[in-house]
């Protein structure tokens, strides 16, 4: 399997992170071993002093499929989670910086959390889901697939352009604002509308 991450996809992240507004979604690929096990904590890398959470909806692909149109795209997946992107953010700058690829700051191991699955049909429409991350019971980031600058089946059909989709394989569709640094003892909770679908602990 493989995790496929779009970045820069709600305009409020986007501007908090004083990017640039893409005319495509930005992708990018996390390794299997970057999925964080099960009920384990997350540890912070050694190599960086500023990982952020990155709260984000995800998709379960069901069926093979290349060159899928957007029409098509709602038969290719059953089922909706909740996750985090982690990323490094320091690493991240120093690597754009020198315009190297991003994959140590984001690809390392335990950086891709992914927690219960829920099926498509607990919902009315998948561009309307509401989900919120929680650090320490406070709320620190909160979103709604409505405000997607590229929504769910629109980003299947642009990634199978490029990558033949196979069962299994998770799309991470991007992270609203709100996205910050953890540190040791914080406590992180994922909610889909108000069930919780993932609570992890940071050492």
């Amino acid at each position: 399997m493989k995790l496929i991450c779009i970045g820069r996809n709600y305009t409020a992240h986007i501007k908090e992170l004083e990017n640039e507004k893409p005319t495509d979604p930005v992708v990018f690929l996390k390794p299997d071993t970057a999925i964080l096990l099960k009920k384990q904590p997350f540890f912070i890398p050694e190599f960086s002093n500023d990982v952020h959470h990155e709260v984000e909806v995800l998709v379960k692909i069901n069926r093979v499929g290349k060159y899928i149109d957007k029409k098509f795209a709602h038969k290719y997946y059953d089922d909706i989670g909740l996750g985090i992107d982690f990323t490094a953010r320091d690493l991240q700058a120093q690597l754009k910086a020198k315009g190297l690829p991003w994959e140590k700051a984001k690809a390392f191991d335990g950086a891709a959390v992914i927690g219960q699955w829920l099926p498509k049909s607990n919902f009315e429409s998948v561009d309307a889901i509401r989900f919120s991350l929680k650090k320490n019971e406070v709320v620190v980031q909160e979103g709604n697939t409505s405000h997607m600058l590229w929504k769910i089946d629109e980003i299947i059909e642009y990634v199978s352009k490029y990558f033949t989709l196979k069962i299994g394989d998770v799309i991470f569709t991007g992270t609203p604002a709100g996205v910050g640094k953890v540190v040791a003892n914080d406590k992180l909770k994922g909610y889909i509308e108000d069930q919780e679908l993932f609570s992890i602990t940071v050492k």
